[in-house]
């Protein structure tokens, strides 16, 4: 039985409706994650490397590791490219595991990096700092979706091709 591909695309918006609602369950999953990954990370440059709830102690230096940082809008972000597309579900969820795996790399190297240069008192740090937030980020996601986009051979635009296709069926 084959199912009607605008039930389909219902489904799929439904299901980003519920999920834009879920920032939090995002923010839970990716804090630990991330604070971990880069208490590891750190540990190998740094002998003392200790965790206390977000923050990260280094050298008598205190780093919070704020929700901004974890970048749960990236995520989310990411999500909803990926869900407002027509794709195979085994295609959409290796596409997803893809980019949250790209961004989450990045995102500790990321941290990795701007503590390394706060520890060490860089002059570098607060332009590195900004730099990275209001400019990088929003190339990281973009530029992490135009990689899923050429490594899953994704032919469609985000939302337009859905809308496209609705006004094409309206037509007829």
């Amino acid at each position: 039985m084959k199912i009607d591909k605008s039930f389909l695309v219902v489904i799929r918006y439904l299901i980003l409706l519920c999920l834009m609602f879920s920032i939090g369950i995002i923010y839970k999953i990716f804090t630990g994650l991330t604070i971990y990954s880069v208490v590891g990370l750190l540990g190998l440059f740094f002998e003392e490397v200790v965790v206390s709830g977000k923050m990260i102690i280094i050298s008598m230096s205190v780093v919070e590791i704020v929700p901004a940082c974890v970048a749960g809008s990236a995520y989310l972000l990411l999500l909803i490219l990926n869900l407002s597309v027509d794709m195979s579900w085994e295609k959409r969820i290796k596409s997803i595991l893809f980019s949250f795996g790209v961004l989450f790399v990045l995102n500790v190297l990321r941290i990795v990096f701007l503590t390394s240069l706060y520890i060490n008192e860089s002059v570098f740090f607060d332009f590195s700092h900004k730099l990275f937030w209001y400019g990088l980020s929003t190339v990281f996601v973009v530029g992490i979706w135009f990689f899923v986009v050429k490594v899953f051979k994704i032919k469609e635009i985000p939302i337009y091709s859905d809308v496209r296709y609705f006004l094409k069926k309206i037509k007829r």
